[in-house]
């Protein structure tokens, strides 16, 4: 931490918010961005900067509501089917028309009967049936909508309805992304080593989007106190929310907290938020400034904290706000004491409750805010939630979409994950949710009704036998399907070319390992491969550095920070890495017996019967689809 850096503190985020308001208003910055009057048809997204009180009645006359025959109510008291009533004085009507001068009722044309010129009823009418009286829907200089409200469709239809041309509403408040860093490239550039793609403006600016805003992003602004500076204030004069994006931390070169406190007011640095803890809040000739952590969630998530509402303040609306529900969830989760954890998770119905599975809780894993089902934040006095503790999630997905969602918790492979986009192929409201937790989790997750199937291949060391022992052992007296997969080759991943020359397991005293979690089907594997040749696990450079993926096995091989990992063939061939064979093995699906015939696992059946999926497994490299879909028990 350089001398004159800003000291990175831990304001709550209530209390943030509210500073950032207070500087605001002493700075000068506007309340409300501009009321504009726009037409009615431009209206829809925007907010109402006045209330809107209706010109006419709608309807503005007494209208027939179907079509048929005006009539007098009185003239068809007594019709019945054993006496009908045979009419000559009526109106035929269309639906919408004036009601004729002294008729006080329609009948449906289907329930007149006409007999020559006469209109034979077989039933009585009260007074205004099927009649819309003037001002049914909205009268004359009554309150249609309030200040204050985003217009929707059906809005600017009722107010047209009631004589308005034109609405009067909030201007879309203009925000203005300013990108810095030496190592940022644009878009569509290669990046080389060091170097970083500006993902984080697209976003940024697309989310400002989603709120009806107008968005911009300037040139990227090299890490220079005078560059950005000028690049701010630029941006401050035709914005009213300035977003700097990286430079929000306390290194060498992260100056945003200290050209905001040189140029104007420096209201926060640091929030009690994870992640997202290092922004900067603050205004700068009269205008708003976040200064966003330059980590994509941690990015996402303070716009969403702190932009939003405040750009909707701007438009003088509600801030959004998602639909919540109650969730169990999947695994123990662990939190920081003094932080509110925003934590991604998937979700699906299992049981017939919401089940929550954490997602990958790094700050540059934007994958996990995609894969993301809801949002789930562990207040900062709490240290986090037990395994199957019900708690509050915050929607990202409707529940319709939750309920058809397969969830899958256990060992990882990746033809779950090409499973997961045949399906959603198939049926686009179908979703496979895979949660990587090793297959002694998988299998745990069952047993406590928290998924649907649980992906495993667990060597049972003493019999030679794959899952079936561990599955009597953790679920006990639950009746079990057990539905195998694939058999999939697995091997050390190793350097292209294998330059240590490695043959096998006992080559691991020699190199620098990554391992796989504990519980894991891989895990057990090694430690039964290392023990039948006698090494002791501390012999192995890396045996306690875990992934829990085999694409992150693979990864650090690739990128040179470990020389081997156990993994599969098809990982090992995902990032172009040699692999060195030891073991063939089983990899099948456990699920509760009564749920085989579930309709929600119908189209992975059909799918694992499927002759093109095999085929594209297959092509993967390593596996052996022959039992694709065998119950083994």
């Amino acid at each position: 931490m350089v001398a004159d850096s800003p000291f990175v503190s831990d304001v709550p985020a209530r209390q943030a918010l509210d500073a950032w308001r207070e500087a605001c208003a002493a700075a000068g910055c506007p309340a409300r961005v501009d009321a504009v009057r726009v037409p009615v048809g431009e209206a829809v997204g925007r907010v109402t900067a006045e209330p809107v009180w209706a010109r006419r009645s709608s309807p503005a006359y007494d209208s027939a509501g179907m079509d048929g025959i005006a009539v007098r109510a009185a003239d068809t008291v007594g019709a019945a089917e054993t006496t009908p009533v045979l009419l000559t004085d009526f109106v035929v009507v269309d639906t919408g028309d004036p009601m004729p001068d002294g008729y006080d009722a329609v009948v449906m044309r289907e329930h007149v009967h006409r007999v020559g010129d006469a209109a034979e009823l077989r039933a009585a009418v009260p007074p205004y049936a099927h009649v819309r009286s003037i001002g049914e829907d909205v009268a004359a200089s009554e309150l249609l909508l309030p200040a204050g409200h985003r217009l929707r469709p059906v809005d600017v239809a009722a107010a047209a309805a009631a004589g308005a041309v034109e609405l009067v509403v909030r201007r879309p408040p203009r925000v203005v992304v300013v990108p810095t860093g030496d190592e940022i490239r644009p878009v569509g550039t290669e990046p080389a080593p060091g170097e970083i793609v500006d993902t984080n403006s697209l976003m940024l600016a697309a989310q400002a989007r989603e709120l009806g805003c107008t968005a911009r992003v300037t040139e990227i602004v090299p890490d220079d106190p005078a560059l950005i500076t000028e690049a701010m204030r630029k941006a401050a004069a035709d914005a009213d929310l300035v977003v700097l994006v990286a430079g929000s931390s306390a290194g060498r070169d992260d100056y945003t907290a200290r050209v905001v406190a040189g140029a104007g007011t420096l209201a926060v640095h640091g929030v009690a938020v994870r992640p997202g803890h290092p922004v900067v809040l603050g205004a700068v000739d009269a205008t708003p400034v976040l200064g966003a952590p330059g980590y994509p969630v941690s990015a996402a998530l303070t716009f969403e904290i702190f932009a939003a509402p405040l750009l909707a303040e701007l438009e003088g609306a509600a801030p959004p706000e998602r639909p919540v529900t109650t969730a169990r969830l999947a695994r123990k989760l662990a939190s920081t004491v003094g932080m509110d954890d925003w934590v991604r998770v998937r979700l699906g119905r299992v049981g017939g409750e919401i089940v929550a599975t954490p997602l990958p809780r790094g700050a540059g894993v934007l994958t996990s805010l995609v894969r993301a089902d809801g949002l789930l934040v562990v207040p900062a006095g709490l240290e986090g939630h037990h395994a199957g503790e019900r708690v509050q999630v915050q929607l990202l997905r409707g529940l319709g979409e939750i309920g058809r969602t397969i969830v899958a918790i256990g060992s990882h492979d990746l033809v779950l994950d090409v499973a997961a986009s045949a399906l959603r192929g198939d049926d686009p409201g179908l979703t496979l949710a895979s949660s990587n937790v090793g297959s002694l989790g998988g299998l745990v997750a069952l047993r406590d009704g928290l998924c649907h199937v649980a992906g495993s291949h667990l060597l049972d060391p003493a019999t030679g036998e794959y899952t079936l022992p561990y599955v009597d052992r953790v679920l006990g007296g639950v009746d079990v399907a057990v539905v195998r997969l694939v058999h999939r080759e697995q091997g050390l991943i190793v350097a292209p070319g294998n330059p240590l020359g490695l043959t096998g397991i006992e080559d691991l005293r020699r190199v620098r390992y990554v391992n796989r979690q504990r519980g894991a089907g891989t895990r057990v594997l090694l430690d039964h491969e290392l023990a039948r040749r006698g090494i002791d696990p501390t012999e192995v450079d890396g045996y306690t550095r875990e992934e829990h993926t085999h694409l992150a096995v693979a990864a650090a091989v690739a990128a040179g920070r470990a020389d081997a990992g156990l993994g599969i063939l098809a990982a090992a061939r995902a990032f172009g890495l040699d692999f060195v064979p030891v073991a063939r093995e089983p990899y099948d699906l456990v699920l509760r017996a009564e749920t085989v015939d579930d309709p929600l696992l119908a189209p992975l059946w059909d799918l694992l019967d499927r002759e093109s999926f095999r085929a594209e497994v297959t092509a993967l490299g390593g596996y052996d689809c022959a039992e694709m879909g065998r119950r083994i028990r």
